[in-house]
């Protein structure tokens, strides 16, 4: 397919899409080019119509509010996470993420790791306060 510079959140979709497919591309073929120029067309996109001012926002309001723009729900994050279960703790604060956990949803879904690997607490930290 024939990239362009991603105008809509239609095209944005559909290049996250095709690039979730091609994520493990043998280095070198047609495929890992073009999800290279993927990457770059969703980065250029993302930086001009997602940003968000990270600096006081902790990784899983970060995390809700991409949710939210890539129109997912928790059941759509599951896998990622490891089971229904594990997002449902990691969205509502009883579980904190784990590195695997970090580096899969950048690898899935481009959430900033320098976002996600901020401290945070769990809910029953917040109640002892």
């Amino acid at each position: 397919m024939r990239w362009t510079i991603l105008k809509t959140k239609e095209q944005y979709n559909k290049a996250l899409e095709t690039f979730e497919k091609l994520f493990f591309a043998e280095e070198g073929s047609p495929e890992f080019e073009e999800s290279e120029i993927l990457s770059l067309l969703i980065k250029k996109y993302e930086d001009e119509h997602h940003e968000i001012d990270t600096s006081n926002l902790d990784p899983i309001s970060f995390l809700k509010i991409r949710m939210d723009d890539l129109n997912l729900r928790q059941k759509d994050i599951a896998d990622t996470l490891g089971s229904a279960s594990r997002a449902s703790e990691v969205l509502n604060r009883k579980r904190k993420l784990t590195l695997e956990n970090i580096r899969a949803l950048y690898a899935k879904y481009r959430i900033p790791v320098e976002v996600m690997i901020k401290d945070y607490e769990l809910e029953n930290d917040l109640k002892t306060v």
